[in-house]
């Protein structure tokens, strides 16, 4: 009667993985064959002056001067036509970049970057909204080197730091046209970090070995479990010197008034002494660009979607197919 039990109960778990794989398989399948066009990349158009008319028609309706409003912006509305002469505004495309360690945002910039000259007219502008501490040069480089691009043809580029533009943040803050900094926001800390613990005095301690080989002289200047070299040291301080002058080179190619060797100390500033310093153009917000804008130029934002690894659709299906289960066992209700 035991053994029956055991397998009475052996037999449901079976039956309950079964089932669980079989509803995976089927979201996953489902999910192949309907979502196709949400598993493939996109590019999000949002245009802004929308928002700000609903905003300024709400407030105003809220009076008794509804219909005067919205005369006067029919008015400014047919003005602006006029002065165009094509019955257009210049349009301003506003992209955001929330940098990390790796710069991993790089990925969506050039995408957006891409779309951007593929479709910019010659009175287009770009307003980046930059925020980043900044990271490792590789990832920071290739960003830059994506706002270059604009620049390349001649796409005016204007860059606002609400919260901080710093290291390589600011690498790519300056190759804009115009920086905007807030009052308080950081910028700066032009230069360049390299550390790494060593664990040698420890292994050495218990008696445990670390060997390392390398073919070249220069293949490794310090390492985590060797016992790193006073020559190796130098090396390594000889490429951080070599990385801080061409970033200096980098920020005088794009801001040649600016006394480099001032700033490229590492050392970074609020909003107000960094405009002191030449570092930014501007104090200001992104807000109040936007709303200086608004009337002149049509404002579009612009945010780049890849399409979600295979990885991320697995776990998107698997927590669906979860959640399902535990209603269906009335764990909770739906």
């Amino acid at each position: 009667m035991e053994f029956i039990q055991d397998y009475a109960a052996f037999l449901a778990r079976v039956v309950t993985l079964l089932i669980a794989a079989g509803i995976l398989i089927g979201m996953l399948s489902g999910s192949t064959g309907r979502g196709r066009g949400r598993s493939k990349e996109s590019l999000e158009v949002t245009p802004l002056n929308q928002r700000y008319q609903e905003m300024g028609r709400r407030i105003t309706e809220s009076g008794r001067q509804a219909g005067s409003f919205l005369k006067r912006w029919r008015e400014r509305k047919k003005q602006r036509k006029t002065r165009t002469g094509e019955g257009r505004l210049p349009r301003l495309f506003v992209l955001d970049f929330n940098g990390d360690l790796r710069a991993t945002a790089t990925d969506s910039l050039r995408e957006e970057i891409t779309a951007v000259l593929a479709n910019a007219r010659s009175d287009d502008e770009v307003l980046l909204r930059l925020e980043s501490p900044g990271g490792m040069v590789p990832g920071y480089g290739l960003a830059a080197s994506q706002l270059a691009r604009l620049r390349d043809k001649n796409i005016r580029l204007t860059i606002s730091v609400d919260r901080v533009a710093a290291s390589g943040g600011y690498l790519m803050a300056c190759v804009a046209d115009r920086i905007v900094a807030a009052p308080f926001a950081i910028v700066g800390s032009i230069g360049v970090v390299g550390q790494l613990p060593n664990f040698h005095g420890l292994l050495k301690r218990h008696d445990i070995d670390f060997e390392l080989h390398t073919a070249g002289e220069n293949k490794r200047d310090l390492t985590v479990f060797g016992r790193n070299t006073d020559e190796g040291r130098a090396h390594f301080r000889e490429s951080l010197q070599e990385v801080h002058q061409l970033f200096k080179a980098h920020i005088t190619r794009y801001r040649p008034r600016l006394d480099i060797e001032k700033v490229a100390t590492g050392e970074h500033w609020l909003g107000e002494k960094a405009l002191e310093l030449g570092l930014v153009d501007d104090l200001g917000t992104s807000d109040d660009l936007l709303l200086e804008r608004r009337e002149k130029m049509e404002l579009i934002a612009l945010k780049y979607h890849p399409a979600p690894s295979l990885k991320r659709r697995l776990a998107v299906v698997l927590e669906s197919a979860l959640t399902k289960l535990r209603q269906g066992a009335g764990l909770y209700g739906s």
